[in-house]
């Protein structure tokens, strides 16, 4: 089998190709500006130095005879710097007295030191460098501002950290890119879990797109498997349950009918309110059976509301139609949920009950019965949730959400004036 591709694999290599393309880039850059500014300074001292030269060779300006030091009172000669480029060096000859005697326009007409310094120094403004002429003594000092220092120094940063940042902005486009294309894979296998029915015969996610998400794939794969099996499980569970349950109390109902018409007068409360019983359990039984096959295959079909109603063994209750007369969905989970909505209203003092049909399937039960408070019905909208995941709850309710659910929508509790009200989302028709 073909090996798969790796995202670590393939994200390092991206990552190894842009750093070595971002360092020759850096590269490239800092080589276009340093050289520029490397060249200018050169170049300016190479003619301060050539110009200096000049002077000291040519036999107009040689130096007074040895031994003989020039008379402080002679104004220093002045090298005008016109022919230069700019004025980014300045130089000065001092005699051993301390006097200026030969400077270029830039420099000060002071000795930049008062006494002979020769080697690196530094003075507010200047970068100064002294050596000793040979022969009488005089220092030369070639010196250049502080401010076109920096200006050399901020202007070679400046242009690579802006070639740095452009390079950087454009490889973090490239990697969002290129995250993006390694996380499809990804975003792929999230949607086909969404539609993964695992009951399904054959049912597998097939072989992962990228060597990471493999192990994820097969985890996913065999907890399907094991949720196959439970639930092939609890249908037949829910199968001999039916069987088992339904045809005993269908029996006993049937009985206590007859006795209920043979038995003396002062004995007929009695056996109504043995019937009532049976016929409470009963819903109940219906309602668990619907709890383990409302993961099952929905019958959906229109259901007319006052038909359905008109089955269910709902005493003590005034119920009333209003809205849309039918809606598309499973009759039997509709009722058990209906009889257990009902059911509840009656414990809780209710006498009359609202079934409001609306055209998006959509039932809003609503009750007389005293209600609850806003944290109340916060706490058991959260009970549906929990009965959502397995966790205990009021069987109400939970069959409530958990119906819903299979019909491919939700259960919702409204805050009403008076009363108690659901929402019975159930989702479109198949």
């Amino acid at each position: 089998m073909k090996p798969r591709p790796s995202i670590r694999a393939r994200l390092s290599k991206a990552l190894l190709v842009w750093a070595v393309a971002w360092g020759a880039a850096v590269a490239a850059a800092i080589a276009l500006t340093v050289p520029h500014e490397i060249d200018e300074l050169l170049d300016d001292t190479l003619q301060s130095s050539a110009e200096v030269l000049a002077i000291l060779l040519a036999p107009a300006h040689e130096a007074s005879p040895a031994g003989r030091s020039e008379p402080a009172e002679a104004p220093p000669r002045v090298l005008d710097d016109a022919l230069l480029l700019e004025n980014r060096f300045a130089w000065q000859v001092v005699n051993v007295g301390g006097v200026v005697v030969l400077r270029s326009s830039l420099a000060p007409d002071t000795p930049l030191h008062p006494s002979a310094t020769p080697g690196f120094s530094d003075l507010p403004d200047w970068r100064v460098y002294g050596t000793v002429l040979p022969g009488d003594g005089r220092m030369l000092y070639v010196a250049q501002t502080l401010a076109e220092r920096f200006e050399a120094k901020f202007e070679v940063g400046f242009g690579a950290a802006l070639a740095a940042l452009g390079i950087g902005l454009l490889g973090l486009l490239w990697l969002r890119v290129r995250v993006r294309r390694e996380l499809a894979p990804l975003e792929e296998l999230s949607q086909r879990v969404g539609v993964h029915d695992p009951t399904a015969e054959g049912a597998s996610l097939g072989d992962a797109q990228r060597e990471e998400l493999q192990p994820l794939q097969s985890a996913i794969d065999e907890l399907g498997r094991r949720l196959a099996a439970r639930l092939v499980s609890e249908r037949a569970f829910a199968a001999h349950a039916a069987h088992a349950l339904r045809t005993p109390l269908a029996g006993i109902d049937a009985q206590l009918a007859v006795a209920l018409r043979e038995s003396p007068p002062e004995i007929q409360p009695r056996i109504r309110r043995a019937r009532e019983a049976t016929a409470r359990l009963h819903g109940v039984v219906s309602a668990l059976l619907a709890l383990y096959r409302s993961n099952a295959d929905l019958r959906r079909e229109r259901i007319d509301l006052h038909e359905l109603l008109s089955k269910l063994p709902v005493e003590g209750l005034t119920v009333r139609v209003h809205g849309e007369k039918s809606i598309d969905a499973d009759p039997d989970l509709l009722a058990a949920v209906l009889l257990n909505l009902a059911d509840n209203a009656l414990r809780y003092g209710a006498r009359e009950m609202r079934i409001e049909a609306f055209a998006t399937n959509t039932i809003r039960v609503h009750d007389d019965g005293p209600g609850v408070s806003g944290s109340r019905r916060e706490q058991l909208q959260a009970a549906i949730a929990d009965a959502m995941h397995g966790r205990r709850t009021g069987l109400g309710l939970a069959l409530a959400g958990v119906v819903a659910r299979a019909h491919g929508g939700r259960a919702v509790l409204r805050d009403v004036c008076g009363g108690f009200a659901v929402d019975l989302v159930l989702g479109g028709s198949d």
